[in-house]
């Protein structure tokens, strides 16, 4: 798709900068506020995280889970996910994997995935939202967090590109495109509504959004 290069380019700025990923939910106090969010979420059973990332939000479900499947496509990452979350109550594995290409091999009560939704191209996101609809179990509730379009004022954010996007730094200078769609909550509710779920989605405090969502029924699919 035309959109591969800038995908690439995202992973590599997530491997690349991996020490530093840490770093905005140390410094930014609406960060560790929606962490915390998470202990009021339904939040059940067996649970799949994808792009977890560092595990910043891993202990957080694995505090309400049976287990958790957590899946991200860059090695430096989990392997601080690993560490992160060597003494947490329940089992967790951790999955190296694609999440474009990967197709979950079971089903889950709760899918979870926080500040992934904005990295999915607008040409991906009816084949996602599917991936995560065969992942859920019936009855299974996908819950989600990211940043809405007031969050655009903090980003670098580029213009013609093959998919809406921004430039993100390092420290050591370097420079990457990522994929950065700052989806309004009202328009994405109505857009998975049309797509036959259920959906709950609320702006929150710093232009973030927090959304618990349904998938369609075999009766209305």
């Amino acid at each position: 798709m035309d959109d591969d290069a800038l995908l690439a380019e995202q992973m590599a700025y997530y491997r690349a900068g991996a020490a530093q990923y840490d770093r905005p939910y140390a410094e930014r106090e609406e960060l560790r506020e929606l962490l915390a969010a998470v202990d009021g979420l339904p939040v059940a059973g067996d649970v799949l995280e994808l792009a977890c990332g560092t595990g910043q939000w891993t202990p957080r479900l694995a505090a309400r889970a049976r287990s958790v499947t957590a899946v991200d496509a860059a090695a430096e990452v989990l392997d601080l996910a690993r560490a992160r979350t060597a003494s947490v109550p329940c089992a967790v594995r951790f999955v190296q994997a694609d999440l474009f290409a990967w197709q979950p091999p079971r089903r889950y009560d709760t899918v979870f995935f926080a500040f992934w939704l904005s990295h999915v191209p607008p040409e991906r996101l009816p084949g996602f939202w599917n991936t995560v609809a065969a992942a859920l179990a019936p009855g299974g509730k996908a819950i989600f967090i990211d940043d809405g379009p007031a969050a655009a004022a903090e980003e670098e954010v580029l213009a013609d590109q093959p998919a809406p996007a921004a430039l993100r730094r390092l420290d050591d200078g370097s420079r990457y495109r990522i994929v950065k769609v700052f989806h309004d909550a009202r328009t994405l509710a109505d857009d998975l509504t049309a797509r036959g779920w259920s959906a709950r989605i609320r702006a929150v405090a710093a232009g973030n959004y927090i959304g618990i969502a349904e998938p369609p029924t075999a009766d209305s699919a």
